[in-house]
């Protein structure tokens, strides 16, 4: 059985901050705990944009305290996000995510898992995993 704490993981390497200063996300659940998915615990600042286009992962998004907005850039549409709201990004479906006035704080879960050092490429994506 694995057992972790959200204050104390944030002060480790499983917190991860985005280079632009989006967001923040805590890596409860990685990899290298070989459960097949990982778990994370994300806060959205208020007031951002950020570009994101996972094209060789699926995320589940539940927005837990906040809110915010997913617009798809494929047909424009845009997704208002509350707590209690839940998204998922089963086609690998390129957004943006924005951070309302109050920001939001969402779970997230990846398949594949994260290993906890993932970097946003240019494109919006992560690198997949045998890169």
């Amino acid at each position: 059985m694995i057992v972790r704490n959200l204050e104390e993981c944030r002060k480790t390497e499983r917190f991860v901050e985005a280079d632009n200063g989006n967001w923040d996300s805590t890596r409860l659940v990685l990899a290298d705990d070989n459960v097949g998915f990982s778990f994370n615990i994300t806060r959205i600042h208020p007031g951002t944009e950020t570009h994101i286009h996972y094209k060789h992962h699926f995320e589940a998004v539940f927005c837990y305290e906040g809110e915010g907005e997913v617009e798809t850039l494929a047909d424009g549409k845009i997704h208002p996000i509350k707590a209690g709201d839940m998204y998922l990004l089963d086609q690998h479906d390129e957004h943006l995510l924005r951070g309302k006035e109050k920001g939001m704080t969402v779970v997230c879960t990846f398949n594949p898992a994260l290993t906890g050092r993932e970097v946003h490429r240019e494109d919006g994506s992560y690198a997949p995993l045998d890169e």
